[in-house]
């Protein structure tokens, strides 16, 4: 019975943790699918053909308009760097779409509070930054051209599918383009595309945050972060949230619940940003990105962006402390009250009905068979008709190929 109680106990703190995010992860969800129906990939490879500062901005920007699970960024940015980008203003945008995106900064906020995001953006830009600098500084072009000749190779990762496709529908007005029956289609298949990428890693980081804040007790927490030394605390936070992110191998934004129970432990404030942003160096990542770009680079990005990712959560720490804008620790909402009928509820019941309508409209074109392409390499969609149906905006799979731009 004890037993059966500490399982019950974890799941309804998983439960609480989903109820209070669902509305904002439908929200982030939509905004993203939109912005991947109306941009085209190919369009964006074609703009980050160098590591100039602009190419390097326009990385960032895309990468946050192209929210992605962790696994499909990677190889997304794969894709873009075998397009022509160049390697670092590709992995500049494998950041950003992971770290810099809309589903991330609601549940943050909805989660942790505002000073959270308003320090995981301002983080994510200084992280990025700092990753250019680092890469302008120790990337040699002998180590970027064995990443090319391995990247060739065609070495298979995760999500490649979801990588290749591209639904956007280019030609037209903004709103033409949107509410036309192939933009409708093409948001429903970005959407639930998206949501199906990542469900897995989401349900994972809610039951294991759920089960560290029902089975965890406070005083091993403070005890491990130094809560008791408030200096040395503020530089322990940082070097060990991407450490603690790298071995739970749960990523996207699956990784805020987790987030959440750190900080309720007292971790701190740029630990838990930095514990963030490490969503990209989990050790199922590492390995793809030894398969995708040889050894030695897999060792490069994983020092290189642990330095970024601590540097950046302690530097945007103790910048918010210096402002006052710290909040103090205390219990998460989240992790120590249950549903109720107040305008969390309402919305997710709104969300809800708008993520069932969207559903029937994927599962009416051709979206099962989407879903079954998302993990087949990217050079198997060739085989696929690439006739498009225009009625009733239908998309079939050869539409989601990289050789599609749309009507």
């Amino acid at each position: 019975m004890v037993i059966v109680q500490a399982l019950l106990q974890a799941l309804a703190s998983a439960f609480d943790m989903l109820w209070e995010v669902l509305w904002p992860l439908a929200l982030g969800f939509i905004l993203s699918a939109v912005i991947q129906s109306l941009v085209s990939r190919s369009a964006v490879a074609r703009t980050l053909g160098s590591d100039s500062p602009r190419s390097l901005g326009l990385a960032t920007l895309f990468g946050a308009a192209s929210s992605s699970c962790s696994y499909a960024a990677v190889a997304i940015a794969r894709s873009l760097f075998l397009k022509g980008a160049s390697f670092p203003a590709a992995m500049v945008f494998e950041f950003a779409s992971t770290n810099l995106v809309f589903e991330l900064g609601l549940i943050l906020l909805i989660l942790l509070g505002w000073p959270f995001l308003g320090a995981e953006f301002a983080g994510g830009v200084l992280m990025i930054v700092i990753l250019a600098l680092l890469f302008r500084w120790t990337l040699r072009p002998p180590l970027i051209e064995a990443a090319r000749r391995q990247a060739q190779r065609g070495l298979r990762g995760r999500m490649e599918g979801h990588a290749a496709m591209d639904m956007s529908v280019p030609d037209g007005p903004f709103w033409r383009r949107l509410l036309s029956g192939r933009g409708v289609t093409a948001v429903s298949h970005n959407f639930w595309m998206d949501v199906t990428s990542v469900w897995t890693d989401i349900g994972l980081g809610l039951l294991i945050a759920g089960a560290l804040a029902a089975w965890v007790p406070a005083s091993f927490w403070q005890g491990f972060f130094l809560t008791s030394h408030p200096v040395l605390s503020q530089v322990w936070g940082p070097l060990i949230g991407p450490l603690i992110s790298l071995l739970s191998f749960v990523c996207s934004v699956g990784n805020v619940p987790l987030a959440a129970v750190l900080w309720n432990g007292g971790i701190s404030f740029g630990g838990v940003i930095a514990f963030i942003f490490a969503d990209l160096i989990i050790i199922p990542i590492v390995n793809i990105y030894r398969k995708y770009y040889g050894g030695r680079m897999a060792l490069y990005l994983l020092v290189v962006s642990y330095a970024a990712m601590a540097l950046a959560g302690l530097l945007i720490g103790l910048l918010f402390q210096l402002l006052g804008l710290v909040p103090t620790h205390h219990p998460v909402v989240a992790l120590v009250t249950g549903p109720t009928l107040n305008y969390t509820s309402v919305l997710n019941v709104i969300f809800l009905g708008i993520m069932v309508l969207m559903g029937w409209r994927f599962l009416r074109t051709g979206g099962l068979e989407m879903l079954r392409m998302m993990e087949r390499p990217a050079e198997e969609h060739g085989h696929h008709d690439h006739a498009a149906h225009q009625d009733g905006g239908e998309l079939t799979p050869g539409d989601a190929t990289p050789h599609h731009r749309g009507h």
